[in-house]
């Protein structure tokens, strides 16, 4: 089999290398010439120096991975590609892209008769080593066709990914997925920051963590992570306690509000993440106030 892969971020390029080494040929194209230069010379990679050659070293009814960031990038590119594809052509969405902009883009070009199929990824910069999560969304046809790549680039060729459904479900099913992820990650933190506070049980957070990874309810990867993270810098020093959020957790807040289906804990966990960013500093200031006002509480300068 042979691919188009565009985008060679981290996950873009490791998407490349392990797709080479399952016995896919990757053409692969991304606008900064440092990202093509990395693949240089790769057993069964090839490098385009533009769109056009990229397709056109592709024979037959292509396939093309975008791996490229949500909103406009992928909307840009896919409006270059579009004179240089031919019907029966398929263009795979990789990117966290918001489900209802892939709903459009699939039915816009099935009119062209272009297939489309929305990637959920997920597996991050260890996807290389360990295999990519792939929920899929598309027609039965566009996944027949995108199923050898999907077996290559899953943890096992018949486990690790799915057709989740017709066009958008790939992205839903991402999004929510993200948004477990948040308040996971969210419960996880709460709880070594809990451990931290009493110093005079003298508990050792990253011995723990590692305790927790065999046998209990909580083991995962976040934890795995965890474990990681407090061996190395158990105080965590140099560390901004600043965490930003991509959108998919906001995505997923705003459907839950849409389908009246309360999501308390991720609602929170996304707050959480506003409020590290500032969002919550003038609120916080004026609070401050209020006490001094009403009560003679003192304030600290800021």
């Amino acid at each position: 089999m042979q691919i188009g892969l565009v985008g060679l971020g981290r996950m873009g390029a490791g998407m490349a290398r392990r797709l080479a080494l399952g016995g896919v040929r990757a053409v692969c194209w991304d606008r900064d010439d440092a990202a093509r230069a990395a693949l240089a010379g790769a057993a069964n990679i090839e490098c385009a120096e533009n769109l056009a050659a990229l397709c056109a070293r592709l024979d037959g009814e292509r396939v093309l991975l975008l791996m490229l960031p949500a909103g406009e990038a992928i909307e840009d590119t896919i409006r270059e590609l579009l004179p240089l594809t031919s019907a029966g052509d398929t263009l795979v969405d990789g990117g966290n892209s918001y489900y209802r902009d892939s709903m459009r883009r699939a039915m816009a070009l099935s009119q062209q008769g272009l297939r489309y199929i929305d990637a959920g990824v997920s597996g991050g910069i260890h996807g290389e080593a360990h295999g990519y999560c792939l929920m899929l969304g598309g027609t039965p046809k566009s996944i027949e066709i995108f199923a050898p790549a999907a077996r290559v680039l899953a943890p096992h060729a018949e486990s690790g990914w799915l057709h989740c459904g017709p066009s958008g479900a790939g992205h839903y099913a991402k999004m929510v997925h993200n948004g477990i992820e948040y308040g996971m990650m969210q419960a996880l933190a709460e709880g070594f920051a809990l451990l931290a506070a009493r110093k005079d049980l003298d508990i050792d957070p990253a011995r723990l963590a590692e305790t927790w990874r065999y046998g209990s309810v909580v083991r995962s990867w976040l934890l795995e992570l965890c474990a990681g993270i407090l061996k190395d810098n158990e105080s965590l020093a140099g560390i901004a306690p600043v965490v930003a959020d991509s959108g998919e957790g906001r995505w997923t807040v705003a459907e839950s509000i849409e389908l009246g289906v309360p999501t308390p804990v991720i609602t929170l966990a996304l707050m959480s993440r506003f409020s590290s960013q500032g969002s919550s500093d003038f609120a916080r200031r004026l609070l401050a106030m209020m006490r001094a006002r009403f009560g003679g509480h003192a304030t600290q300068p800021g």
